[in-house]
């Protein structure tokens, strides 16, 4: 551990350096750095929300739409209690962490939150957390198991009359088809 926080300059009480490099140019985090940051769920919301707004929030709008989340309700139906809670922590807590790294820009004074370039490198870890991601693939992979399972099931169980060894080709084909569409859709689209 002390080896790690004295590579990444990570420390207990916080951090010791800002996130830029003495020449002006953004330095990347260390992964364990990343993954401390990202441990924390407000921390999260923080990082998603700034990169849906792409502009500047205030810590008020970012609290509000933390806590909704939270407690699974709308901003409109939060409590007084609930909306405190998660501004303080972000005031406190976790808006400096992130400042202090140079992940985002917090004016405490203004109560306005910003994200920074260096935001970016929480983008991949952070993409198929979104609520509603539309990424088909996962239903795309669960649907072949779950037919395949069936297929499997339906020939043990004597409905159908398919040997093993058809039956476990069926089945590495399926896998594979559904494998070679997804690997030729990822190579289209980049």
């Amino acid at each position: 551990m002390a080896n790690t926080a004295s590579r990444s300059g990570c420390t207990d009480a916080g951090h010791s350096s800002r996130g830029a490099e003495p020449n002006g140019e953004q330095s990347s985090l260390e992964p364990d750095d990343i993954y401390h940051i990202l441990q924390t769920s407000r921390r999260r919301h923080v990082l998603r929300y700034l990169r849906r707004a792409g502009e500047p929030m205030t810590l008020r709008d970012l609290a509000e739409r933390i806590a909704a989340d939270e407690h699974e309700t709308t901003v409109e139906n939060l409590t007084s209690d609930q909306r405190q809670r998660v501004y303080i922590s972000l005031y406190q807590s976790h808006l400096p962490k992130l400042d202090q790294r140079g992940i985002v820009d917090y004016d405490k004074d203004r109560g306005i939150v910003e994200s920074t370039p260096m935001a970016a490198q929480f983008d991949p870890y952070l993409s198929g957390l979104e609520a509603g991601s539309t990424d088909p693939w996962p239903r795309r992979y669960a649907g072949t198991v779950g037919g395949c399972a069936l297929f499997v099931v339906a020939t043990a169980g004597g409905l159908l009359p398919i040997p093993w060894l058809a039956t476990s080709s069926v089945v590495l084909l399926a896998v594979a088809a559904v494998t070679a569409v997804h690997w030729y859709s990822e190579l289209i689209a980049s």
